[in-house]
């Protein structure tokens, strides 16, 4: 009932599931956002793969629009008075200069430091009467530090070049109108401080929509998984309505009839009990599939059998000889210390092949398994003698004539998954069939003898082999 309600409650999930959000695709259909989307990304995978080529960009910028005007020895301020630069040693000059060219190869990775540096240079020309054009480079480690450095840090900045500037516009340059100058000044450094916040909100924005558009990915993800979640349970509540019942009648009607036999001795008795014991197993695989296909919750209590194993191959033989099939049954090595899924392994293909005994050879043939365990590996070995002679011939082995049956690539792919051989075909005596598979399942012991393959106690029949 606690998995019916879950799949219940899936159900009206998925029904009352509002539908998806259009997200990232409408942010990039759009005409101004998806422009700025795709130069974005574009931009942010050359820095990723070359950092240093915008930093670069920048120095060489500065250089060739500032390094004539320091060639031609002659300058000016802002405000059209000569400076004094003809005053100043040339080794000055070009000190100064590298003081405001080379911080800018790091404005990135320390902006803040940067500029602070850069500040200091400017405020040491400014002491020198000198307005060199490298003065721009204040500028631009100011704008680097309101786009990528910290708020507060850049709070400070701002001070600190008000109050530089206006030394520099009132004290330290001689102007004929300070406050014009300052005025003019102060102007760049706020474009500066605006167009660098401006892009930082604008980063900010693009990113949160990538974040809105990764996170509704995920959404739609989880949408789908719970919907495809609630469509096993659906058909694994109509396998168990409809296959359940007709097993479970089968089962009933089988016990009701081996009673009935047995109370009148009939002989049909003990087919008709092994008829139930059957429907019954299958009633047990049915569920250990539902159960897979329902997902129940981990804590819910699962009444499900352990998987069967190399010690319930009596039982099996057991209703094997009991349907008409003599069966000769022999082991070598220890069997019990293998893993659980190479017993499981065994059994499926020990089943397998007597299900296609049963099935092509049928009564009055015999069958003989022997299952070795040694030397690192496990050896099964199914052999039956054919149908007997003067009983009807049976349909050809091996499925129809376009390929083999799903038994066979069963037995095949149970192997492959331990780098085992498979060999199938008639026996070399001319009458009756081989299943002969080999698992190569390595021991403590035998770890480092594991790569080499090791040769059957038997020969092998002829046949077809698969690794």
């Amino acid at each position: 009932m606690s998995a019916q309600r879950a799949a219940d409650s899936a159900d009206t999930a998925r029904g009352s599931a509002l539908p998806p959000s259009p997200g990232f695709d409408a942010a990039w259909a759009h005409p101004l956002l998806g422009r700025l989307l795709r130069d974005q990304s574009r931009r942010q995978r050359l820095d990723r793969r070359h950092p240093w080529l915008l930093d670069t960009a920048v120095v060489l910028f500065v250089v060739a629009i500032t390094l004539p005007d320091l060639l031609r020895g002659e300058g000016t301020s802002p405000f059209g008075e000569p400076d004094a630069r003809d005053q100043v040693p040339s080794a000055v000059l070009y000190a100064l200069f590298a003081g405001f060219v080379v911080p800018l190869w790091w404005r990135r990775r320390a902006p803040a430091v940067t500029y602070f540096v850069i500040a200091s240079v400017s405020l040491v020309q400014w002491s020198l009467e000198l307005w060199l054009p490298t003065g721009m480079a204040a500028l631009i480690a100011l704008y680097t530090l309101a786009r990528r450095g910290s708020l507060r840090v850049l709070g400070w900045a701002v001070a600190v070049t008000v109050v530089e500037l206006l030394l520099a516009a009132f004290v330290l340059m001689p102007t004929e109108h300070p406050v014009l100058g300052a005025f003019l000044l102060l102007g760049t450094v706020t474009a500066a401080v605006t167009v660098g916040l401006t892009l930082r909100i604008r980063r900010m924005y693009l990113e949160a929509l990538e974040d809105r558009a990764r996170r509704l990915e995920i959404e739609q993800e989880q949408r789908m998984r719970l919907t495809a979640a609630a469509e096993r349970s659906r058909v694994a509540r109509e396998m168990h309505d409809i296959v359940g019942h007709n097993l479970s009648v089968m089962v009933s009607v089988a016990d009701g009839a081996a009673t009935l036999a047995g109370n009148r001795g009939e002989r049909s008795a003990e087919a008709l009990r092994i008829l139930g014991d059957t429907g019954r197993q299958a009633m047990s695989e049915l569920r250990r599939v539902l159960g897979v296909l329902r997902e129940e919750q981990r804590d819910e209590a699962r009444m499900l059998g352990p998987q069967p194993g190399v010690g319930d191959l009596d039982p099996l033989l057991g209703r094997v000889r009991a349907a008409g099939v003599g069966v000769t049954y022999r082991t070598v090595g220890d069997l019990g210390s293998l893993g659980s899924g190479v017993q499981l392994t065994v059994y499926r293909i020990v089943q397998e092949a007597l299900t296609n005994t049963l099935k092509h050879a049928g009564a009055g043939s015999s069958a003989e398994v022997t299952v070795t365990a040694e030397a690192g590996e496990v050896r099964i070995r199914v052999a039956d003698t054919g149908v007997p002679s003067g009983a009807p011939p049976r349909a050809r082995r091996g499925g129809d004539d376009d390929g083999p049956g799903h038994g066979l690539v069963g037995i095949r792919q149970r192997a492959a998954m331990y780098g085992g051989t498979v060999i199938v075909g008639p026996r070399d005596t001319g009458h009756g069939w081989l299943v002969d598979v080999v698992l190569d399942v390595p021991t403590a012991s035998t770890a480092s003898t594991a790569s080499t393959p090791s040769t059957p106690s038997t020969p092998s029949a002829p046949g077809e082999q698969l690794s």
